[in-house]
């Protein structure tokens, strides 16, 4: 499907969106510790709304879903992804967080009628080094992801340099969950693969905007769904870290609107 470009003054939109989005990080850093559940750490809500935007989470179907499935929308501001939860977990006051745990927490906002989102994966206090590589790994992954959002590169390049550099350092990489496009609408075109693949040989261009967002598991790549629908957790019940950010293309290299 065709790629809606955007102006440098939408772009500027979606940067206010986006800055949103790391403010409401930076608020819920200071809660994330032992002992408090990830339905406390959707006071993201209260946040969001006080600076004039509006959660896209909550109540939020998948276009794949709309008219026909009986799933619940989504109920939370936040996803709150702990440990094996590789993406979508449901805050719950029955989720507390313990020392050593990892907690994935994905935040998406509309503010003047633009998308911000963006994931990050916090340690609850001291993690062991296994972890510790895991997150790290995760994190560079991103990074050199970014580094492939160029024009006249495909979008191949960027699903091959973290694909590579996962499995270089042991781990693997989900498939099933992508980055996407953003503007409007939560999810447009294009399609952000976090993993080789030959066909993928879209050339990327000056406006486009959209999410890198890899999944990266310590163990199989496979996943499993809960059956409330949204919670996904790896298919070994091993740890899985995702970073994601919102890039705008231009010609001089990707902007980082979520930075």
């Amino acid at each position: 499907m065709p790629v809606t470009l955007k102006s440098p003054k939408q772009i500027e939109l979606l940067r206010e969106a986006g800055r949103l989005v790391r403010a409401t990080f930076e608020v819920l850093r200071e809660h994330i510790r032992p002992g408090i559940t990830t339905a406390e750490l959707d006071i993201a809500e209260e946040y969001i709304r006080s600076h004039g935007a509006e959660p896209v989470y909550k109540g939020y179907v998948p276009p794949s879903r709309r008219g026909w499935s009986p799933l619940p929308p989504f109920p939370g501001t936040i996803c709150a992804s702990i440990n094996e939860v590789i993406c979508h977990g449901i805050p719950s006051s029955k989720d507390r967080l313990r020392q050593g745990d990892i907690i994935g927490i994905d935040i998406g906002l509309r503010l003047n009628g633009w998308i911000g989102d963006a994931c990050e994966t916090f340690a609850v206090g001291q993690v062991d080094d296994s972890t510790r590589h895991l997150l790290d790994t995760a994190r560079k992954c991103l990074d050199l992801g970014i580094e492939q959002a160029q024009v006249g590169n495909t979008l191949r390049l960027v699903g091959a340099a973290i694909q590579h550099h996962a499995e270089q350092e042991g781990f693997s990489v989900v498939r099933e969950y992508t980055g996407h496009g953003l503007g409007r609408n939560l999810h447009e075109d294009p399609t952000i693969l976090h993993y080789d693949e030959p066909r993928n040989t879209r050339k990327i261009m000056a406006g486009m905007v959209f999410t890198i967002e890899p999944m990266i598991n310590v163990g199989t790549h496979e996943t499993r769904l809960d059956r409330d629908g949204w919670t996904v957790r790896t298919a070994d019940g091993r740890r899985s870290a995702q970073f994601e950010h919102t890039l705008a293309i231009s010609a001089h290299g990707p902007i980082l609107l979520t930075a």
